[in-house]
Order: C-alpha cells, then sequence, then structure tokens
C-alpha cells in the first residue's frame, strides 16, 4: 500500500466516524454563535455610547476560544480511540511502516482542519460584521491586518488541533490525552501565572493560547508575540508533541 492509499484510508475513517460530525458541529455553533452573541452586544453598547472603541475583527471570532476545546478534543480522539478500541492493531498489520500512519493521519486531520477553520473564520467574520455596520462600527477585509487576521483564525485553529493530535498519538489512551492537552492549552497559563511578577512577564507571551491567538487579534497586546511569531511557538508545542509520538511509535506495542 502507497502513501496515498494510506491518505485516502485515513481520510475515510475521519469521514465515518460521529465523533467527527459532532465536534465539527459543536466547533461551528461555538463559532458563529460567540460571534453573533458579542456583536450584537456590541452593536448595542456602541449606540449607547458612541465614543467607545473595539477590535471588530476580534468580536467576530471570538468564538474560536471555545471552538479550539472542540477541535483539539477531535485531534485527540483521531488516534487515540484507535487504540482504544484495539482497530490500531488492523491499521498497523495492513501498513507495517507505522511513521507513515502517523503522518497520514495528521495531514487528513490537519487538513480538514485548515479548510474547515477557514470557512467558519471568514463566516463569522462576515457574520459579525454585517451586525457591526449596522452602528458604523465594522470593519472590511481591505483594513490592515484584518485579512491576516481573519485567516489567521481558520491557521489557530488548525495548530490547536495539530497539538491535540500531537497529544493523542504521545499519551495513547483518550482521558489520559484529553487531561494532558487541556493541561498544555490552559493549566500551563496558570500556573505560570503565580511565578514572580518578572518572570511571569517574561513566560507569559509564550504560553500556547497567550501566543497563538495573536494570529487573529488586529490590535496588538502590550509585551505580546507578533502575529506570526506567535502561531510558530504554538505550532512548536504541536510539533514537539508530534516528535515524541513519531520516535515512540516503532518503540511500543500496538
Amino acid at each position: 500500500m502507497n502513501f496515498a492509499d494510506v491518505l485516502r484510508s485515513e481520510l475515510t475513517k475521519l469521514r465515518s466516524v460521529r465523533s467527527t460530525y459532532w465536534t465539527g458541529l459543536i466547533a461551528v455553533l461555538a463559532t458563529i454563535g460567540i460571534c453573533v452573541i458579542v456583536c450584537v452586544k456590541w452593536a448595542d453598547d456602541i449606540r449607547k455610547s458612541p465614543g467607545d472603541t473595539l477590535d471588530p475583527t476580534l468580536a467576530s471570532l471570538n468564538g474560536i476560544f471555545l471552538a479550539q476545546v472542540a477541535v483539539g478534543a477531535l485531534g485527540v480522539m483521531v488516534i487515540s480511540s484507535e487504540y482504544g478500541t484495539g482497530m490500531i492493531r488492523a491499521t498497523f498489520g495492513a501498513v507495517p511502516q507505522r511513521r507513515a500512519v502517523l503522518a497520514a493521519k495528521g495531514l487528513v486531520f490537519v487538513g480538514a482542519t485548515l479548510v474547515i477553520g477557514e470557512i467558519l473564520s471568514f463566516a463569522a467574520f462576515g457574520i459579525g460584521q454585517a451586525i457591526l455596520s449596522g452602528a458604523h462600527a465594522g470593519a472590511s477585509l481591505g483594513q490592515p491586518q484584518v485579512l491576516r487576521a481573519v485567516a489567521g483564525g481558520g491557521l489557530y485553529l488548525a495548530a490547536v488541533g495539530l497539538l491535540g493530535f500531537g497529544i493523542g498519538a504521545l499519551v495513547r489512551h483518550t482521558a489520559g490525552a484529553l487531561s494532558t492537552f487541556f493541561g498544555v492549552l490552559f493549566a500551563l497559563t496558570a500556573l505560570a501565572d503565580l511565578l514572580p511578577a518578572s518572570w511571569r512577564n517574561d513566560v507569559m507571551p509564550y504560553m500556547p493560547v497567550n501566543a497563538g491567538t495573536q494570529i487573529f487579534a488586529v490590535q496588538r497586546v502590550h509585551d505580546s508575540l507578533a502575529p506570526w511569531t506567535g502561531l510558530g511557538v504554538l505550532c512548536l508545542y504541536a510539533v514537539a508533541a508530534i516528535t515524541a509520538a513519531t520516535v515512540l511509535i516503532t518503540r511500543r506495542d500496538a
């Protein structure tokens, strides 16, 4: 079986499990639903207090903060569920090149996540700006940094999904992998917040969420990383997990 056949096999698996559609639905509802709620509130506030300012692009993309949970969880389950059911043994029996299987799974998942993430990000932006335009507070893709931010929403979701996938491949057990994923994504920031102030200020910009979310913000927060640098830092977390999984996949029993 060549690598193209492995890719087609993994695509079929991804399309045939219910968790793909359930987590996808949650991501859609989170991204669009929170976009509508936030933008309606902001539009109402601006009508009442015309001097208020906001980042209209980020207001539209606020749902990504919740959608990332669903995407990351799906990334974990894409591979950990096969270990849980024992199906991974059949997969490795059909394709003895375990690293090729891991690469195919990762490519199929990140490709699907990137496409869906970009569609959601641009859809949320369009809906949000339609709402905000009624209060004369909208933005357009032609304004500085806006196109990068909207496209960055999809890139961010893909990077978070890849982090979940890497942790799922490394830990292999769904419950443990999900706990590790949420720990890396959120608990690291909480722990860093307990450090002395001088250390905390240096460390906080490099926490996964703090770094990665800069890619879909137009207005840069003081002391935060640059958008592409921040996304790169988030991707390094994912690459570290995937690299460890790639090394260990041939050294552990299925």
